[in-house]
Formats: C-alpha cells, sequence, structure tokens
C-alpha cells in the first residue's frame, strides 16, 4: 500500500463491507491537518477494486489540495462505493455506510457526488451526523463547483488573454453535467462562444438549443481552435495522447485531476498553454460547505465562492513573477500550509472527539 503510485501520505484507508446491505466501499483520508477530512462519496461500477481504490486516494488528495489552497479549516478525503447507483443503491446500502463513517468520530465529513445525491446524504444522515449539506439552503443545490469555474476563467482571461470580460471568447466545454451544464449558462451569459460534447446526447441537444452552442464528438473536442478548454467531466484528460492536440490558451475546469502525470503541466506550460489547477478552479464545494456554517443564504455561499477568482489572479502573477507555473505555485503554498498546519498540532496535540462537524441551522 505505501508504495501504490496514488499513495501521497494518506493517513487512513478504510475498506468497508457489509454484506447483508450489499456494501462494498472505501474511505481515504489524505489529511487532517487542516481540520475534519471533508469529502463526497462517489459511487461507480468500477471495474476492479484496484481502479476503486485508486480513484478514492486521487480523489482524496485532491480534497485536501482544495481547502488548503483557499485556507479553510479543513483536511481532504473521500469515499467510493462499488456499485451502480442505478440498480444498487438502496436504502441499506447507504445506512450501512453512514455507519462506516460514524466509526471515525468526526475524522471524515461525508457528502454527495458522481453517484450520490442530496437525498442520499438526508439517508446516510440517519447513521452519522458528520455529513455536508444539513442546512436549509443546502437542500437546494447551488451550482458553487460551476461558479467558482466560472470564477477562475474570468481571472484567467484577464490574466492572459487581457480580456476584462468573456464576451466573444470561444471556450470548450467538455462534459454537461453537475458542473459543465451551468457553467455553460453562465459562459453564455457572459458573451462566451461555446464547444460543447460529451457522451449524453441529449445532454449535448440541450446546449445546442439554450445556448447556442456547437457540437462536437468526444475526441474532438482536444482539436478545437478556442481560447478556453473547461474540462468538467472524467479525471486524466490531459495525457501523452490529448497534451499535443490542444490548441486553447488556457485551460480550466471543473474535472477532478485532470492531467494524467505531473510533467503534462510542464508540457502545457511548453507549449505556452497556462493550466489553472483543478483543485483551485474546482474548490467551490468546499467553500460552500464551510460558508454555510457562517451564513448559508445562497447570496452569501455565491459570494464567498467568488474567492477562487481572488487566488486565480494571486497564483497567476506569482507564477508570472517566478518563472514557475501555476499548479508549481499552488502545490508550494498547498504544502506550505500543511507543514505548517501540522507542526502547530504537533506542538498542541489534541485528542480527536466525535463532535458534530454537521452544519446545523
Amino acid at each position: 500500500m505505501f508504495c501504490h503510485a496514488d499513495y501521497d501520505g494518506h493517513e487512513r484507508i478504510i475498506y468497508a463491507r457489509d454484506a447483508d446491505a450489499g456494501l462494498s466501499a472505501i474511505i481515504a483520508i489524505h489529511s487532517t491537518a487542516m481540520g475534519p477530512a471533508f469529502g463526497g462519496c462517489r459511487m461507480s461500477p468500477y471495474a476492479t477494486d484496484a481502479a476503486a481504490l485508486s480513484d478514492a486516494l486521487r480523489l482524496s488528495r485532491g480534497m485536501t489540495y482544495k481547502a488548503a489552497i483557499c485556507g479553510l479549516p479543513y483536511g481532504g478525503g473521500k469515499s467510493v462505493i462499488i456499485g451502480d447507483p442505478r440498480t444498487q443503491k438502496t436504502e441499506a446500502l447507504l445506512r450501512a455506510m453512514g455507519r462506516f463513517v460514524e466509526t471515525l468520530a468526526g475524522r471524515y465529513i461525508i457528502a454527495d457526488d458522481v453517484g450520490t445525491t442530496l437525498q442520499d446524504l438526508t439517508t446516510i444522515r440517519l447513521e452519522t451526523r458528520h455529513t455536508a449539506a444539513a442546512t436549509t439552503s443546502a437542500q437546494q443545490p447551488l451550482a458553487t463547483t460551476a461558479y467558482g469555474v466560472f470564477s477562475a476563467l474570468r481571472a484567467a482571461a484577464l490574466h492572459v488573454l487581457q480580456r476584462s470580460d468573456l464576451s466573444g471568447l470561444s471556450i470548450a466545454v467538455q462534459g454537461l453535467g453537475n458542473v459543465g451544464l451551468p457553467l455553460c449558462d453562465l459562459l453564455h451569459n457572459a458573451g462566451a462562444r461555446l464547444v460543447v460534447t460529451d457522451l449524453d446526447r441529449m445532454r449535448v441537444e440541450a446546449a445546442v438549443a439554450c445556448f447556442g452552442a456547437t457540437a462536437v464528438a468526444v475526441d474532438d473536442v482536444y482539436d478545437q481552435r478556442v481560447d478556453i478548454f473547461a474540462p468538467c467531466a472524467l479525471g486524466a484528460v490531459i495525457n501523452d495522447q490529448t497534451v499535443r492536440r490542444l490548441k486553447a490558451r488556457i485551460v480550466c475546469g471543473g474535472a477532478n485531476n485532470q492531467l494524467a502525470a505531473a510533467r503534462h503541466d510542464a508540457e502545457l506550460a511548453a507549449r505556452n498553454i497556462t493550466y489553472i489547477p483543478d483543485y483551485l478552479a474546482g474548490a467551490g464545494g468546499v467553500i460552500d460547505f464551510h460558508q454555510e456554517s457562517i451564513d448559508d443564504r445562497p447570496e452569501a455561499i455565491m459570494a464567498a465562492v467568488d474567492v477562487i477568482g481572488t487566488i486565480t489572479r494571486d497564483t497567476l502573477v506569482r507564477a508570472r513573477e517566478s518563472g514557475h507555473t501555476p499548479a508549481q505555485i499552488g502545490e508550494q503554498l498547498v504544502r506550505e500550509r500543511l507543514s505548517r498546519a501540522a507542526r502547530t498540532s504537533a506542538a498542541t496535540p489534541t485528542m480527536p472527539t466525535s463532535a458534530d462537524h454537521s452544519v446545523q441551522r
């Protein structure tokens, strides 16, 4: 395990099995240096257990980075349930998952993700207090991740393209799910010209009808001559095969783990393509969770998410001044904050408690 390619000093990896409920799951806690690990629960019919483990490890690390880059008091965690959410998700399975989360005594706060919903969290909450989406406003989903990406895009367009607005810019959006589709709405209202793709033809048709977007085949999206490429689907889409095909000036999207390997950041930079770290652009969800504990009015939450634009601008300025890439600057900042938090924790050790980390009104 400690030599696993995706292991990054993870604190805990829990294999959760409840045969009666049909549950096979993995909970990965990357770090609690800055606070309890926060992260969604993904349910997917993974081809292998190894694929599920890799997903949990990579995604939990990303959650640590999302919280740390924004200076939030949380660590990173992620859980994956192995199974088809359309046919295998049951109340018994979700409640069993909640019981496993409860055994962690608040070290992990579970949220919704691909394959799970806010209603699923309500079921999980029957067994554990340590969930997201516990406030009144959280029951009305806000497009916080999409808005965070939008804020990052505006900052990147100003820094890289010297454009104070997005009007007339061409933007390719890959994936039209819970992030990509609302992002298209924001971009369309800002005057951008959209190129879209998705495996679901109905989603593509909806984007064409609603936003006047141009539809392209799934594999052709990398070849588009656009100003900005916004990956909002799966991870590892920028890899050895696709990195040479991109013609955009900026890569900025909501998908997790967009780079198949760290070297692809350098390859993008060598081609004069600015990559906004995915954990920065996609940090809207964890900001949303934190803001709900302060002021859960929708307008307050969206205003809080707008800090992603400010952090993006600062990161781009530091990158230009230092000659590093934005991803290198982000990595340095995150590691510094984690190291500082770990030193503080070591100096003032405390025993973990079962305090209620869910947000209540």
